[in-house]
């Protein structure tokens, strides 16, 4: 059991993230595992193959992140510098870890795993050379896996934030941590976790504060990240993470189709998930050339965003799409 011991200015310094880092880490982990997680399965089989037929599950990223639970080295999530930071902010505090850093997670790894792969004994070596292309890679991966449902995943968390920042507010902290996950609760100004080593998470080796981050892909369990100096981490499973992918059907188009037209207004419609042109083309009816011609109208306007994967471009709805499609999916 470990417990995290909070003065007044460590409540002060309390706050959530949204961390698309914690992400790219929780949502690859799920995918190695291998796992048919009932939660995510539409994105899974969506993904897994996109993964694979880029080779990112056989690089950097399956070299530090276990296929079942277990250690990842802490540089890969350094401390959000803000309440949601980009993921070019987040990759730019991971190139810059200094080496001895580096060196000290991958000996804990090594400790852990038994051994250092090939990759990884070159990161050890040479930490920036090795971090640049782990920042490439992980940029591949969020394009392919994450960016295209973006707009889905960061409103999960948002929620999730806001719905959090109720709680303190109206309850106080020790309401927020005891309803936060069966593992953690509140007592005498400690934050009392279970199953968790007494110096993995404490004061004697944290700085102060503490950084809450909710993760759309994170197992049952909670995930702790203790750096001297620095505030600690708790990431935990947000919200309604069980409705994430549940289908969102507009059946209701007709006054979007008299802004849009009535193509535009459908494939609007038909991105529910991630599709490529040729897909879309197939479920609409419409030719090759107008769902492209129409594509690219909706991208200018911003309703929606293109993902390259090898030779394809999958096209995704943004969130200013979802608000408009939001109101005909309760009225229809």
């Amino acid at each position: 059991m470990a417990d995290l011991s909070f003065s007044t200015d460590d409540l002060a310094r309390m706050r959530f993230c949204v961390s698309p880092m914690w992400q790219v880490g929780t949502s690859f982990g799920l995918l190695r595992s291998g796992v048919a997680d009932p939660l995510h399965r539409r994105w899974l089989d969506q993904v897994r193959p996109r993964v694979t037929a880029a080779g990112l599950d056989r690089g950097w990223l399956s070299d530090l992140i276990p296929a079942a639970a277990g250690y990842v080295p802490d540089f890969l999530n350094p401390t959000p510098p803000g309440p949601a930071p980009t993921l070019a902010e987040e990759l730019a505090a991971v190139a810059a870890t200094t080496p001895e850093r580096v060196r000290r997670d991958l000996e804990h790894l090594r400790r852990h795993e038994g051994r250092l792969t090939g990759r990884l004994r070159t990161l050890h070596a040479d930490p920036r050379r090795g971090l640049e292309r782990l920042a490439e890679e992980i940029e591949a991966y969020w394009e392919l896996a994450l960016a295209p449902y973006w707009s889905r995943v960061r409103a999960l968390l948002d929620a999730d934030v806001r719905h959090r920042a109720r709680q303190a507010a109206e309850h106080g902290a020790g309401y927020l941590f005891n309803e936060l996950h069966p593992l953690a609760s509140w007592h005498e100004d400690v934050l009392r976790l279970v199953h968790r080593r007494p110096r993995a998470f404490s004061r004697a080796v944290a700085g102060s504060g503490l950084v809450l981050v909710p993760c759309a892909f994170k197992g049952p369990g909670l995930s702790t990240l203790v750096a001297p100096s620095q505030p600690p981490q708790l990431a935990y499973r947000a919200r309604g993470v069980g409705t994430l992918w549940e289908p969102r059907p507009v059946t209701g188009t007709a006054a979007l189709a008299a802004v849009l037209g009535r193509t535009r207004a459908l494939l609007l419609a038909e991105l529910d998930a991630p599709a490529t042109t040729t897909e879309l083309a197939a479920r609409t009816g419409a030719s090759m050339a107008a769902v492209s011609q129409n594509l690219t109208a909706l991208r200018n306007a911003g309703l929606v965003t293109a993902h390259r994967t090898g030779r394809a471009v999958l096209y995704a709805r943004t969130e200013t799409a979802e608000a408009l499609l939001a109101p005909l999916a309760s009225a229809s």
